[in-house]
């Protein structure tokens, strides 16, 4: 057990598998000589060779389409696209290629591939770094979209990923690989795919975020809990598929729902949870369901992308308007 970084526990993850399992191959740009821009691939190359971790072309698509190759053929790549912003080139390979091939071949082929990929403000990236896409991905039939928000669940579940048999988009938030340190297990452990995960308990509201909204979030409750408002905030960990159950109990308790995310409100993923809460928890709701998220426009500039993402006012300002209500 040991006290790790998200950083940390990612590395430590990806040399578990890649002990336990030759099949294991690592493959994407910078990952080897230089360890990954965020060095989470640091001392792979020398511990396990140039064959197992592989420094790929600037080539988005090649990466991936290699990787959906490698992955049919018997292997269990994972792929590394530097920031996620870029994974618009790698569409194809994902949308029609890796997600579609257990369906295609009647389950006689699968695609246990891993796609890593950094995202999210709070670290004032050039323009397309941040850029929040999960929304696209968990709309596409056949990939497991995964969004940690601490070391010990980034570990878990990378772990489970890699162990998957079908391909998973596993996003990572750059503001948190090093900004909290957590207990973490040196042995193998594996977090369930499709499992939210309680973050504390509450009877008033129930705020769902996920990845990097999960600290705005448990700080919005703070600061609420001022008021007399007790929040229970859920963690849904994983996007697609995600843990309906957990949060239609939750907000059946609560009577009121708030959803954090920060990619823009314009389809982003919280429209698809309040639809679910609207369809199977209507009759508990006191209040509207209400949404914080980023705004409707690219991700701005690093002088105001403060103002454009997700804080612990907005989102408290939203529980008390459904605490009011």
């Amino acid at each position: 057990m040991g006290s790790l970084t998200m950083i940390q526990a990612i590395n430590q993850a990806l040399a578990l598998a890649m002990e336990r399992d030759a099949r294991v191959m690592v493959l994407g740009e910078d990952v080897g000589r230089n360890g990954g821009v965020f060095r989470a691939t640091d001392g792979l190359m020398d511990r396990f060779g140039r064959d197992r971790v592989v420094d790929t072309p600037l080539a988005e698509s090649a990466i991936v389409g290699s990787a959906v190759g490698l992955a049919i053929g018997g292997m269990r790549p994972v792929a590394e696209i530097q920031f996620l912003g870029f994974i618009y080139e790698a569409m194809d390979q994902i949308g029609t290629q890796a997600s579609r091939m257990r369906f295609r071949s009647h389950g006689r082929y699968h695609v246990p591939l891993v796609i890593r990929a950094p995202f999210g403000g709070g670290v004032r990236t050039p323009e397309i770094h941040s850029d929040s896409l999960e929304a696209i991905f968990a709309h596409i039939p056949g990939v497991k979209v995964v969004v940690p928000a601490t070391p010990y669940q980034a570990k878990g579940l990378l772990l489970a990923a890699i162990e998957d048999p079908d391909p998973v988009l596993f996003l990572e938030p750059m503001r948190l690989y090093r900004s909290m340190r957590e207990e973490v297990p040196d042995d193998w452990y594996e977090v369930a795919l499709g499992q939210a995960r309680l973050v504390q308990a509450g009877d008033h509201v129930t705020i769902v975020a996920w990845g990097p909204m999960v600290p705005v979030a448990q700080a919005a409750a703070g600061l609420v809990a001022g008021d007399g408002i007790v929040s229970e905030v859920i963690d849904l960990c994983t996007i697609s598929p995600w843990d309906s159950s957990t949060v239609i109990e939750s907000v059946r308790k609560t009577g009121r729902a708030v959803i954090v995310h920060e990619d823009q409100r314009q389809n982003g993923f919280g429209a698809e949870v309040a639809a679910t809460i609207q369809e199977q928890a209507f009759l508990s709701l006191e209040a509207p369901v209400l949404r914080v998220t980023g705004y409707d426009t690219p991700f701005p500039v690093p002088m105001v992308e403060d103002l454009w993402l997700p804080d612990a006012n907005r989102v408290a300002d939203a529980v008390r308007q459904t605490v009011a209500y």
